[in-house]
């Protein structure tokens, strides 16, 4: 008879407009390693709100039992009391504070009232232990790498004696080092008793490391997968997430009619006088219209710091070499200059950089040109209104309406969002920096679907991506960088896996 930790009875949360989750039902057994999936939007970070305390009990139907009781959770600190901890993608951490400092905030060490801060060091050691993670813990939160700063978050979630402990993406920002490290090391917190949630879009991960694994699709409960019974395959989950199979994840052309070159690079190099180096040298490329070039690396190879060298340099970064534009040498002193010549970069950090999370669809859509909705120097409120519609229905953003914030819509919508916003601008060469980063494989087919509709319109796609089979499945060509230098050019039909690694790695 299995011994649930979890159960999650027939659990309705609804938002004005909009019911997040319905009737889910949802249970963890003691000691395993649990993922839910599902396509953003189906209602999965919503569930573990609820579960967390962060929707308190009375705006959400249904029921919670926890240890075999059913429990009616106010706040956050009454699941962490009972030893429930959630830690989510952008972390919570202090970047001002020390590591041990944000390990016990809220949670003091103290003697008679006083805080004793030798012994909250100590046993900061004992759980940065317990994380394998081996740096000194006076050391400032801000002076470590994203997988140490997501260890620390694990660490403090042990200090408190958790024995549920839910991960949201949690490798969604982590190379493949730190995640195989995290991944290795919920194995190892489940050998000590700790139950696991984890939420991930990431269908290997979830296959390597799942006992089971709950889909939820449309704010419902599908199915539960069960690896001791073979059924945790990627083709599997993925017809559950998305309602259908998806038998090539990677859309072909129908017919492919690249012309002449649009983009060419000679000796291009840029020098970051903050660094004191060069993060792209010597680089030679070329783009042709109609064409789909891929630019494959590990993380710090200089991929995006050659994007932001050839979008009207952010960085001010000392530039050398040649820009040619449709035949034109080009420089540009800023990005207003490059987007002006027909230059778009879609950033991968739309949350940061690329979108204005409190603003809505219709400002987000017009903002990088506000010329072509005005006249006179005034916004012509119809006209921006006409194109933010136009593009929320070609590129199938879905929200209740173009007056939806950004911040609310799934990270799907959100990129499709910063998609409209640089297709308005009319671009002939458009920059795409790691373009389905945090999104499902729903998703991210809609995004390949368009993309591969643009360059049929005539447009041309540098597309940076760390997933060797997005490289792989999309691209004509496939440009290898490393130390900031373009190590190889491989056509479609001799690149693989082992060949882009093996120029990675040089």
């Amino acid at each position: 008879m299995a011994e649930y930790i979890l159960e999650m009875h027939d659990i309705t949360k609804q938002f004005p407009g909009v019911k997040a989750l319905s009737d889910v039902n949802f249970k963890v057994e003691k000691g395993e390693i649990h993922c839910l999936i599902g396509e953003n939007g189906a209602g999965k970070s919503t569930l573990m709100k609820v579960l967390s305390g962060v929707y308190p009990y009375g705006e959400y139907e249904g029921d919670i039992v926890y240890e075999g009781k059913v429990q009616q959770f106010n706040k956050i600190s009454d699941s962490v009391d009972a030893g429930i901890a959630i830690i989510y993608q952008e972390l919570a951490l202090f970047p001002d504070l020390s590591v041990y400092e944000n390990i016990y905030i809220g949670n003091e060490v103290k003697n008679g009232g006083v805080i004793n801060w030798n012994q909250t060091i100590v046993k900061a050691k004992k759980m940065l232990n317990k994380v394998n993670l081996k740096v000194n813990p006076e050391v400032l939160i801000k002076d470590l790498g994203v997988g140490k700063q997501q260890l620390v978050e694990i660490a403090k979630a042990l200090s408190k004696n958790v024995k549920l402990l839910i991960l949201d993406e949690p490798t969604a920002a982590l190379n493949e080092d730190d995640s195989e490290n995290l991944l290795q090391l919920i194995k190892e917190l489940k050998k000590q008793g700790i139950t696991c949630i984890m939420i991930s879009h990431k269908l290997k991960e979830v296959v390597a490391i799942a006992d089971k694994a709950t889909v939820l699709r449309d704010g419902q409960t599908i199915c539960t997968l069960d690896a001791k019974k073979g059924e945790m395959e990627e083709r599997t989950i993925i017809k559950h997430m998305v309602g259908r199979e998806i038998n090539d994840i990677y859309p072909k052309r129908p017919e492919k009619n690249i012309g002449d070159k649009v983009l060419e690079l000679r000796h291009w190099s840029a020098y970051d006088p903050q660094l004191g180096r060069s993060v792209v040298k010597k680089a030679d490329l070329h783009l042709r219209k109609g064409e789909i070039i891929g630019i494959a690396g590990l993380m710090g190879s200089g991929r995006t710091e050659l994007a932001l060298s050839i979008f009207g340099n952010p960085k001010n970064y000392k530039l050398y070499g040649e820009l040619i534009l449709e035949g034109d040498q080009k420089k540009f002193n800023h990005t207003g200059e490059a987007i002006k010549a027909g230059v778009a970069y879609v950033t991968e950090d739309r949350k940061g950089n690329g979108l204005f999370l409190i603003q809505n669809i219709t400002n987000n859509v017009s903002a990088a040109k506000l010329t072509g909705i005005a006249k006179n120097g005034v916004i012509n409120d119809n006209e921006e209104i006409r194109v933010a519609e136009h593009y929320k229905n070609s590129l199938h953003i879905k929200a209740s309406s173009i007056e939806q914030l950004v911040g609310k819509l799934s990270g799907g919508n959100q990129q499709k969002v910063s998609l409209g916003k640089w297709l308005f601008v009319g671009p002939k060469v458009l920059i795409l920096d790691e373009p389905t980063r945090g999104i499902d494989v729903g998703a991210k087919f809609e995004i390949y679907t368009v993309m591969n509709t643009l360059i049929e319109q005539g447009l041309s796609i540098i597309m940076i991506s760390s997933e060797l089979g997005e490289v792989l499945g999309m691209s004509d060509r496939v440009y290898v960088m490393a130390d900031g230098k373009i190590k190889g050019e491989l056509s479609a039909d001799e690149a693989d896996q082992e060949k882009i690694m093996e120029l990675a790695t040089q």
